[in-house]
């Protein structure tokens, strides 16, 4: 099922006198349960793409339909509850805060994210998390202890605490070595099929793609290849 589309995307950006297109009419759709990769040179315009459909800039023209609705149409407000509520975020680095617990990493997005859980069923739902992630034993850790393999499957069940419909992914691999990219990659396929996210991520890693469905190639702001 198509949970979310971009259609005609356009953004330019104006240096001076200059204006400059970043993206050149970009369409698209994402559907649930699969993960979609975004691949293309520095400067093909896969990072702005990202962070337009993630609701972080807006288009300088074109839609972005989430859940039948143009994200664009949205106050500044609305678009902050769709991405606090429904979207998920993995980073090329974990961003952990340094003074809170594994634990207590989770318990804050679920604060954020509004969650309408008691306290104790968000500490249940952060162990059955952990557990998903392989990281159920290390719940009292600090960030400083952790590998950068454990931060980033943190990052992950931080992601998807909140059962997000949509995770964004910006160079989720890109600090870690092979083995922990590859363990890493094979969670987050495994996360996005067993609860039927949408995943769109961006990278510039090709041993990677065997762990995606769909390959979206972009060079200068253009679709070059799309494999729906």
């Amino acid at each position: 099922m198509t949970l979310f589309t971009m259609e005609n995307v356009r953004k330019t950006f104006t240096n001076g006198e200059v204006q400059e297109e970043i993206l050149k009419g970009i369409s698209l759709s994402l559907n649930e349960g699969e993960v979609t990769a975004l691949v293309g040179a520095s400067g093909s315009g896969k990072s702005t793409l990202l962070t337009i459909a993630a609701g972080l800039q807006p288009t300088s023209d074109g839609q972005v339909i989430f859940e039948g609705k143009n994200m664009m149409s949205l106050s500044a407000e609305q678009i902050r509850k769709v991405r606090a509520s429904k979207f998920g975020f993995i980073f090329q680095f974990a961003h952990l805060v340094p003074f809170l617990t594994v634990e207590e990493q989770l318990m804050l997005m679920l604060d954020v994210s509004e969650s309408k859980l008691k306290k104790h069923e968000q500490k249940k739902e952060v162990h059955r998390i952990l557990k998903l992630v392989g990281m159920d034993h290390r719940t009292n850790a600090y960030p400083p202890s952790l590998s950068g393999g454990e931060k980033q499957r943190v990052a992950i069940a931080r992601a998807i605490i909140h059962k997000p419909k949509v995770l964004f992914a910006d160079e989720p691999t890109a600090s870690l070595d092979s083995k922990r990219s590859e363990d890493v990659m094979l969670l987050i396929r495994d996360l996005t099929k067993t609860l039927n996210i949408t995943t769109l991520m961006v990278t510039h890693d090709e041993e990677m793609l065997p762990y995606t469905d769909k390959v979206i190639k972009l060079s200068d702001g253009q679709i070059l290849q799309n494999d729906d």
